[in-house]
């Protein structure tokens, strides 16, 4: 398995397909539940974050308001992908994205993804 903060249990996905299938069907659940008024959807736009925690008075200007939501959904898309990033990055590698980050730091030439893609190519 993968070796997850020196543990093999905690990760038990090889597949990518797999991994990006459960990752659909979790956050679509999550959202779903959002949309159809769970109990922190109740009275919000169905397509855009918000609610009562504000403790910081950032949402009292409608522009500004309308502005860190949009900011919002695209930083949670950015940070879905990476994490998909991660999960493909050890199922190619093995390892772990910490280990994986120390070993290109030690030898960038020799630990990056051009040197794993290459792996995979048919030779003739």
């Amino acid at each position: 398995g993968l070796n997850y903060l020196g543990n093999e249990s905690l990760v038990h996905a090889q597949s990518i397909i797999a991994t990006l299938a459960v990752q659909v069907v979790l956050l679509g659940l999550a959202e779903a539940y959002r949309v159809n008024g769970g109990p922190l959807g109740e009275g919000l736009d169905p397509l855009h974050p918000g609610g009562a925690f504000d403790p910081l008075g950032l949402a009292d200007d409608p522009d500004t308001f309308a502005e860190l939501k949009v900011k919002e959904i695209k930083n949670g898309r950015l940070a879905m992908f990476s994490c998909f990033g991660f999960f493909v990055q050890a199922i190619v590698t093995g390892k772990g994205p910490v280990q994986n980050l120390n070993d290109h730091l030690a030898d960038p030439t020799v630990n990056n993804a051009w040197a794993y893609a290459q792996k995979f190519v048919p030779s003739a």
